[in-house]
């Protein structure tokens, strides 16, 4: 997890090693609107306004509150009897990479990325249905780009201090939730497997998504 490379920010150091040693399966989507809706006619919740409502119901849902995404989960899981969760950062980037060590899942060459995701040379500045782009090794798609995804883990200056057994960090602090993948707004840079960035649980933001997971 994490990186050494020189040209990487502080926040993604150091390369370090952490077991996942229990099984989950992540979600191949992000959740869409198509998603949200059902949640939020069973429960009342507020559906984010779309900005781009002509895109339809499979892009992702935008402008989720870290809060909201919790919600969606204990939701989904009264529902449906098996337990849904945000993934923890560590799980996010093992189902990112999907066994790869390169800058992307796919390779090290910033001018593949095109093909698997939606970012700020491709996007034309919309988010875009999910599953349109190639899948990384594991069937997961979206993983780079096309909206940051809340992960359960507070959000750490770097890796000197996170747990390495695939845990969620909750160290309370003054920052706030981790978000990973980058979005359809973000350079290639922020796109890589190890790209990170935080924001507050109240946070809402036209480029912010998420995706489930389930605990096996």
């Amino acid at each position: 997890m994490g990186t050494d490379d020189v040209d990487a920010r502080d926040r993604e150091k150091p390369s370090h090693e952490v077991h996942i040693d229990y099984d989950v399966a992540m979600s191949k989507y992000l959740v869409t609107v198509e998603d949200y809706m059902l949640f939020a006619q069973a429960t009342g919740v507020e559906v984010p306004e779309e900005r781009h409502e002509h895109l339809g119901f499979d892009v992702p849902v935008r402008r989720v509150r870290w809060t909201d995404a919790k919600a969606y989960c204990t939701w989904k899981t009264q529902r449906e009897g098996m337990t849904y969760r945000l993934p923890t950062e560590a799980e996010w980037e093992y189902a990112c990479r999907a066994g790869s060590t390169t800058k992307y899942s796919f390779a090290d060459d910033e001018n593949m990325l095109d093909d698997y995701a939606w970012y700020a040379s491709n996007s034309e500045g919309v988010t875009h249905n999910v599953g349109l782009k190639k899948p990384n090794a594991w069937g997961i798609y979206d993983m780079h780009g096309n909206v940051w995804e809340w992960c359960q883990d507070r959000y750490a200056n770097d890796y000197t201090t996170t747990p390495v057994d695939g845990s969620a960090y909750d160290v309370k602090s003054e920052k706030g939730r981790v978000l990973r993948g980058g979005s359809y707004k973000a350079g290639a840079e922020k796109c890589t497997s190890t790209s990170r960035i935080d924001l507050g649980s109240a946070g809402r933001n036209y480029f912010i998504g998420f995706r489930v997971l389930i605990e096996l």
